[in-house]
């Protein structure tokens, strides 16, 4: 898979490129310190770099995330193959540096690859903050979040004003308002584009499940629905990473298939929203 694996640069980056299917941690890296917890996820952490995988998105709000994610890391020996991304999720200067400097500890890193400004909290005050980590080298790469299309006008705003190298947002086949503004956006401010909810936070599936792929996924190398849906996503050219969260080896090997081979052009995509909106 190594030969395959889709890749795309970080705009502003000097040369550095991500694999376009990353992990993310929302409620499934959410467990206790107990072995029966982590070993599935240990095992998630150590297939994810096995093929190629490096983008790993985390949160305080996330519960333990963090924690199991450091941990599970320093475990498998593989934290200099990862690229962490975590965030900032709370109100005033002095309470958003004491979150993010236990975000490093929790993570066990001394240098986080990426530092976000979740869900726009407070995003004034700690991108001021961030932007002095930066130039000290304590972050490489800063950006802000949101999950609901509710936030668009806002992130367009604070993109358009503000000096970033990330933006994280929503965006799957059945949720396209991303592409109404942001995403062209995304593309002319050069920043890059990490998407959640892929798999529209998971309903797809119970609506899909039971429906045939078409014969033509194929053409594009889609063996699963996974596929089909994060193909699409990861083949629009402002995105650069899709963050489908798993606990499961299995989903984590299927979601990572995504990011190999052949990836579908303007006309197929439209052809694959076409066909599950018409599902």
């Amino acid at each position: 898979m190594a030969d395959t694996t889709i890749q795309r640069p970080i705009p502003r980056s000097t040369g550095e490129s991500l694999p376009v299917i990353g992990l993310g941690t929302w409620q499934t890296f959410d467990v206790g310190k107990g072995q029966s917890g982590r070993e599935p996820l240990k095992a998630v952490l150590g297939d994810f770099v096995r093929l190629h995988g490096k983008v790993i998105d985390s949160s305080p709000m996330y519960g333990n995330s963090e924690s199991v994610v450091g941990d599970l890391a320093v475990e498998l020996g593989v934290q200099k193959q990862l690229f962490l991304a975590t965030k900032v999720w709370t109100s005033d200067r002095d309470a958003g540096v004491r979150q993010m400097e236990e975000s490093f500890r929790r993570l066990r890193t001394q240098v986080m690859d990426l530092m976000q400004v979740h869900n726009l909290v407070d995003w004034q005050t700690h991108l001021a903050t961030l932007k002095r980590w930066k130039e000290q080298g304590k972050v490489r790469y800063i950006g802000v979040t949101h999950y609901t299309a509710s936030a668009y006008d806002q992130l367009a705003r604070v993109l358009e004003t503000e000096d970033l190298d990330f933006v994280q947002l929503n965006y799957s086949i059945v949720e396209r308002d991303a592409e109404r503004r942001l995403l062209s956006l995304a593309a002319d401010k050069r920043i890059a584009v990490l998407v959640n909810r892929p798999f529209a936070a998971g309903g797809l599936f119970s609506r899909l499940h039971s429906k045939p792929l078409p014969p033509w996924a194929k053409e594009i190398g889609c063996a699963s629905w996974a596929q089909f849906l994060l193909k699409f996503v990861i083949s629009h050219p402002a995105v650069t990473c899709a963050i489908p969260a798993t606990s499961k080896v299995q989903h984590l090997t299927d979601n990572m298939g995504a990011g190999v081979g052949t990836l579908p052009d303007a006309a197929m995509r439209e052809r694959m929203a076409r066909y599950v909106t018409e599902l």
